[in-house]
């Protein structure tokens, strides 16, 4: 009969089977007969493959960590083969195969106690090491021969030592002393606000904090103040203790220690906290808490992290201190210093500080570490702009956060699928932010939209937004309504600055508030706005594409190319399709090489859009109306609904490839069962034409969706009414 390791009670063994959770194990068994599934074990890294890990447990037995086990995606595990790990051991199958389970402690201390597991029985590292030494001892008697052998035995044995002491003292707390009570014995962090008196002596005070610098020493004999460090500096000082203030930007909980997320002017770390295994650690402390804290400096997984030693919540003027502070090098470094639009376009220039705006509501979200979720339609307008925002955050959140797969958490791109952000997708976006906020403390988001959402019928998924708290901006070309102003922080709508905007697309707003986001990118962006036109391109913009390396053939290829992806699965963001389709090299001429992934999905595209269109042509039904030519066509009787081209697409192409037959004013009418499209030579104001419609068929449950460029909604009951007042409503008003 012995005592427990972690709480002393006693046991028939070495540990109590509440706590065999707390302790890891290191297996100097034979067999994998020989493991106890449930327990934690130490293991090496063996190798990759594309379902997960092979772990190395002991020297005679692998396991397989799948990847479905992992709470990051593989590819961003920063593991490499000899690596020392700890995994559970899940279930031993009969064939001898291990299933091993993540572990979110990866260091020993994190464990509350350690044990050598043999195959016969289990050992405290000290009575172990007392065995292996007597033995080791008789067979170095008899065969050391070099003085290196015997230093090397000399230190080894210091080092078990010192290990076995500091075990054996675990073991004998049987109530160890909590961090929290800890903390609430110190006194508050030292009001430091004379350590940076501007943005110019934040470098020196770096440079001062490269080995831990402490104030005056204190008369009373105790430990001195630690001077306040930046987070960008502490990448040079692994291993040594630092002391960071900034607001708590993320809180979660794992079944290790509590990882709360810092933020300061420079950076965010992960600061991690351990009170015991599963226990949350300063509950006081909460998202959005200013606070001061020490801890030491390591790596975790590839990754910078702070094991915090003290935590604590500031106040008063301590507080408003560092949050003047915070804000002051928020708006300074947020805010673009100049605006430099990509090139001359006059309906953006007319919402050139619409773009600052936008640029510094984006660059500010990812240095407070929210999420930023990004929505634009499922076209390839929408797409390619989506794309444009993405390719300037993401470098961004990799330079401000340490935390290797930042990316995966702080940006997600959600096309939609129309062009309104409707009360489903609002809804769908609030499920997932309380879910991130629930389960890993994350801030509330960034909802960025893009090629949508600048009219009305967007005003209640905002709101729903609002009332979280939830910040949201539109970047759109379309006619936008003025109530979309009231319900977005910013918006970015031409329209809505009196601009023309026939000749502008989502793309060349967004990209032009991506090289504000992120200038390092801007290079890369400069084609984009070419590949969003289907006609009528800007020379600017066809000047910056050809500069950028890409031909006319190039440019149309990847704007088809996209065109056909973002009808695949529109859902999915496709990221790295879509980087591959807009950014993949080509040759000196802009031209792809043979193969390139761009040529050959357009040709794809031109053969299904040219079919449909030859299907649509042989039925549509050519009408005048007082002098107007309109051309007909049943998109629902006609069209293949479930393959691509999609009614939208189709329409447009149709239009554009008949409506230069016409001398007269020229409109193709798209009326499915319950939807109505048009599209004309002359600007059409789709709410009025409801309007009309409704006017005429007033039981028809008639209604616009997505302003004055959206599309008329009716009852299937209606169609032929419907159709008939949508024809004498154009002639009128086209004539």
């Amino acid at each position: 009969m012995g005592n427990c390791i972690i709480c002393g009670t006693p046991v028939d063994g070495e540990i109590c089977e509440s706590h065999e959770e707390d302790a890891v194990f290191e297996f100097r068994g034979t067999s994998a007969s020989q493991l106890t599934p449930g327990r934690y074990y130490r293991g090496t890294v063996d190798g990759y493959a594309d379902f997960g890990v092979f772990v190395d447990i002991g020297d005679h037995v692998t396991g397989l960590l799948h990847r479905s086990e992992l709470d990051q995606r593989l590819e961003s595990l920063d593991w490499e083969p000899g690596d020392d790990v700890f995994v559970q051991v899940l279930d031993v199958r009969d064939n001898g195969n291990v299933d091993l389970g993540w572990s979110i402690r990866q260091r020993e201390r994190e464990f509350r106690g350690k044990l050598i597991e043999t195959g016969d029985d289990e050992y405290r590292p000290e009575e172990f090491e007392d065995d292996a030494d007597e033995s080791d001892t008789e067979t170095t008697s008899e065969t050391a021969t070099s003085e290196d052998s015997a230093a090397e035995s000399d230190e080894l044995t210091d080092d078990r030592a010192a290990t076995a002491g500091e075990l054996q003292a675990a073991a004998d707390e049987t109530e160890p002393e909590s961090e929290t009570d800890a903390v609430d014995e110190q006194s508050p962090a030292a009001d430091t606000a004379g350590s940076v008196a501007s943005s110019g002596s934040v470098a020196t005070e770096s440079a001062a904090a490269s080995t831990p610098a402490t104030d005056a020493e204190p008369d009373d004999g105790s430990e001195p103040a630690l001077k306040r460090t930046t987070i960008e500096s502490i990448e040079n000082q692994v291993g040594n203790v630092v002391h960071l203030e900034g607001e708590i930007t993320g809180v979660r909980q794992t079944s290790g220690p509590t990882v709360f997320e810092l933020r300061d002017e420079t950076a965010t770390v992960e600061c991690a906290a351990f009170e015991e295994a599963g226990v949350r650690a300063y509950p006081d402390v909460e998202l959005d808490d200013v606070v001061a804290l020490e801890g030491e400096v390591e790596h975790h997984h590839g990754d910078l992290q702070v094991e915090t030693e003290s935590l604590d919540i500031l106040e008063g003027d301590e507080r408003d201190t560092v949050v003047d502070r915070l804000e002051n090098a928020l708006e300074r470094e947020a805010r673009p210093a100049d605006v430099e639009l990509l090139a001359d376009h006059d309906a953006v220039a007319a919402v050139e500080s619409n773009i600052a705006d936008a640029a510094t509501a984006i660059r500010r979200a990812v240095m407070e570490a929210r999420p930023i979720v990004v929505r634009h339609g499922a076209t390839a307008d929408g797409y390619v702009a989506g794309a444009a925002i993405e390719r300037a955050v993401l470098p961004l959140i990799r330079e401000k956060h340490t935390r290797e797969d930042a990316e995966y958490h702080y940006f997600e791109r959600r096309p939609l699928d129309g062009r309104v952000y409707d009360m489903d997708a609002a809804t769908n976006d609030v499920t997932s932010m309380l879910e991130a906020r629930e389960r890993h403390g994350e801030q509330l988001p960034l909802v960025v939209l893009v090629d949508a959402g600048s009219t009305v019928e967007s005003t209640d998924g905002y709101e729903l937004l609002s009332l979280y708290d939830a910040e949201a901006l539109v970047i759109d070309d379309s006619r936008a309504d003025d109530e979309v102003t009231d319900a977005v922080g910013v918006d970015v709508a031409p329209s809505l600055a009196g601009a023309d905007v026939s000749d502008v697309t989502s793309t060349a707003l967004a990209t032009n508030v991506a090289a504000h986001v992120n200038d390092d990118v801007r290079d890369d962006l400069e084609h984009l706005p070419a590949v969003s036109y289907w006609e009528n391109t800007p020379e600017a913009y066809l000047d910056l594409a050809t500069e950028a390396g890409y031909d006319e053939t190039g440019v149309s290829e990847r704007r088809e190319a996209v065109a056909l992806e973002a009808y695949y699965q529109s859902y999915k963001d496709k990221r790295e399709l879509v980087i591959d389709l807009l950014f993949g090299d080509g040759d000196e001429s802009g031209r792809p090489r043979d193969g390139d992934l761009a040529a050959h999905v357009s040709e794809q595209f031109r053969d299904k859009l040219e079919t449909e269109l030859e299907t649509a042509r042989e039925n549509l039904t050519v009408e005048g109306v007082n002098g107007v030519t309109v051309s007909v066509l049943d998109t629902d009787a006609f069209t293949h609904r479930y393959n691509f081209p999609t009614t939208i697409l189709l329409l447009d192409a149709l239009h554009r490839s008949e409506r230069d037959r016409a001398d007269s004013p020229y409109v193709t009418l798209g009326v499915g069962d319950d939807e109505l499209h048009v599209r004309a030579t002359a600007p059409v104001n789709v709410r009025d034409l409801g309007d009309s419609i409704a006017e005429a068929v007033p039981n028809g449950g008639v209604s616009v969706v997505g302003g004055q460029d959206g599309h008329v909604e009716f009852l299937p009951g209606e169609r032929d009414a419907v159709r008939e007042a949508a024809l004498e409503a154009l002639g009128e008003t086209l004539a």
